[in-house]
């Protein structure tokens, strides 16, 4: 986020079901009031019971000293939880979620509490709750933290009128199935929006990881199909393997399918295969995904991906240990990639032997590519960087696997 919390910010924290984006409340909350901060805790789905379990399971229970720190109100009702902020005057106020809350004065039709809570998730009770805890936060100077779910339409609360109310909008993004969860930050009045936050999920809750954990190991087979692009991701710089798998399809009606990367950007390289690369992928089904649910939006990794889909429809591979990073233009040409320096860094620090650059930015990167890079204009130049694989038998060195018939 830049730095923190900003007292009497409206923050929003949006992701899928399951993500973790509860454990991460709960993580946060017990943070700061270990730290002597008070912390009101209101869930509108939970029981305070229900809080409590979890809070001991992650660890995030305060001690005894603190214990009055961490305050937890079970409670559908947007109107008590102002009150109860307003009395007790939080530094931090968390909403789980704002989906299953209510304000009496914004229900339509009906009357009693029974209208007003058939009213909740509504775009007028969103959008009513919302301006109630952004003008709690600017009044009272609480940071309050607003859990919106997303809708399988992938928007924030419903319709997107929520990010236009708050001052800071975090997404959290993740598979459920992958321990990899990722931190971002959509809209911030206060900061970068270009920082990322790296977690995984364990037993104990969600940790922080320094780095993503691609290595380069010299004496693994190389395998057709894949490459390793230093990418950038606010100021960090990650490794990231992106995956390629090409199948005989239809021509006309080829399959285009990405996952962790722009699908229109992947149709757009495929043409430049075609193009200046000498491929023919018209009749293939093309399937390209970026490993440990990872999603990169720079047009650094174009190389990368060009070299695993070319690799794996011609039975070929990089050689081991080798990372590569540059823009693909429409003409076949390399474009400069920016943070150059970091991204050498990055690999050579984490094994790698060989990078791929750019030519024009390879002389201003020899001081500290220490004799490993190699220069490419063009993708038919960086096509040939690609071998073929040896057999399993070859790379064994035992006989030929027995065809047994079933």
């Amino acid at each position: 986020m830049g730095g923190g919390f900003v007292p009497g910010a409206s923050i929003l924290l949006g992701g899928d079901p399951g993500v973790g984006k509860s454990t991460l409340l709960m993580q946060v909350a017990g943070a700061l009031a270990a730290e002597g901060k008070t912390v009101l805790y209101a869930s509108s789905e939970e029981s305070a019971a229900q809080v409590r379990l979890r809070a001991d399971r992650l660890g995030a229970t305060p001690p005894e000293a603190s214990s009055e720190q961490l305050l937890v109100l079970a409670e559908t009702d947007l109107g008590r939880i102002l009150d109860e902020a307003r009395r007790l005057k939080p530094k931090l106020l968390l909403l789980d979620s704002i989906q299953m809350t209510w304000l009496g004065s914004a229900a339509g039709g009906g009357s009693g509490a029974d209208s007003n809570r058939s009213g909740a998730g509504a775009a007028s009770q969103l959008r009513r709750c919302a301006t109630e805890l952004a003008l709690l936060a600017k009044k009272d100077g609480i940071t309050v933290l607003i859990v919106g779910h997303v809708t399988k339409e992938g928007q924030l609360a419903g319709p997107k009128l929520l990010e236009h109310l708050v001052d800071v909008v975090l997404a959290f993004e993740g598979d459920r199935h992958h321990r990899h969860r990722i931190l971002r930050s959509v809209k911030n009045r206060f900061g970068s929006t270009h920082e990322i936050g790296l977690f995984q999920m364990t037993a104990e809750g969600l940790e922080p990881v320094s780095e993503h954990s691609v290595r380069f190991d010299e004496e693994e087979v190389p395998s057709p199909g894949a490459a390793i692009v230093p990418t950038l991701a606010g100021s960090r710089c990650l490794l990231a393997e992106i995956q390629a798998l090409s199948a005989t399809g239809f021509l006309g009606s080829a399959k285009r399918r990405a996952s962790g990367l722009d699908a229109s950007r992947l149709a757009m390289l495929i043409a430049v295969l075609e193009k200046h690369g000498g491929l023919r992928l018209a009749d293939q089904d093309v399937f390209v995904s970026v490993a440990g649910g990872l999603r990169i939006q720079e047009p650094a990794a174009d190389l990368a991906a060009a070299l695993a889909i070319a690799g794996v429809h011609a039975g070929r591979a990089l050689p081991p240990a080798t990372a590569v990073f540059g823009e693909l233009t429409l003409s076949g040409a390399l474009r400069p990639a920016t943070g150059a320096e970091q991204r050498v860094s990055e690999a050579l620090r984490r094994g790698a032997q060989r990078i791929l650059v750019p030519e024009s930015q390879r002389q201003d990167l020899e001081s500290i590519g220490d004799g490993r890079l190699s220069g490419v204009r063009r993708l038919v130049d960086a096509l040939e960087f690609l071998s073929p694989v040896p057999s399993a038998a070859q790379a064994g060195g035992g006989a030929s696997p027995t065809v047994v018939r079933v």
